[in-house]
């Protein structure tokens, strides 16, 4: 929620939901898309931010915002054309990125409603109801779908 006294600083909600926001991306787009996306993101909350109302769930509009620029990530990857090359670039990552690179690629493996429903659900926050109003259908089928997909996790974690 924003303060009733005026917005908060871009900075501290940078801060505070940046995290979550790149969880999210990371589990909605190619790991090499993700900064784009997350940063994306932000430009967008950027520029929406001076006229967003005082009464937002900030947290889970910025899940939204970080839904719709991954969208906009897989059209556009779509749209490129894709040369082969030799060898590819290096690419540094954290520990926390080499870390976590199993349970990325496990839940990139879900289908796509599983995949989105845990991503928003785990990830993003987000309540069921909220779910079914990024992704459709009812409560209950969200709930399975993220049923279904920590067990699939669960089962990929255990061989």
């Amino acid at each position: 929620m924003r303060s009733s006294e005026g917005p908060a600083p871009f900075e501290q909600v940078v801060r505070q939901h940046g995290p979550r926001v790149l969880s999210v991306c990371r589990g909605l787009v190619d790991a090499a898309d993700v900064d784009d996306a997350w940063s994306e993101t932000f430009v967008a909350a950027l520029r929406a931010w001076p006229d967003l109302p005082t009464d937002l769930d900030v947290e889970a509009w910025l899940v939204t915002v970080a839904r719709r620029k991954c969208i906009d990530v897989h059209r556009a990857r779509a749209r490129r054309a894709t040369d082969p090359v030799a060898e590819l670039p290096e690419r540094a990552t954290s520990a926390a990125e080499q870390g976590d690179a199993g349970i990325w690629r496990h839940v990139a493996a879900l289908p796509d409603k599983q995949r989105h429903v845990i991503t928003y659900r785990y990830l993003g926050g987000l309540s069921y109801a909220q779910i079914v109003d990024l992704v459709g259908g009812s409560p209950a089928a969200a709930r399975r779908a993220a049923s279904d997909g920590l067990k699939t996790l669960r089962d990929k974690e255990i061989r």
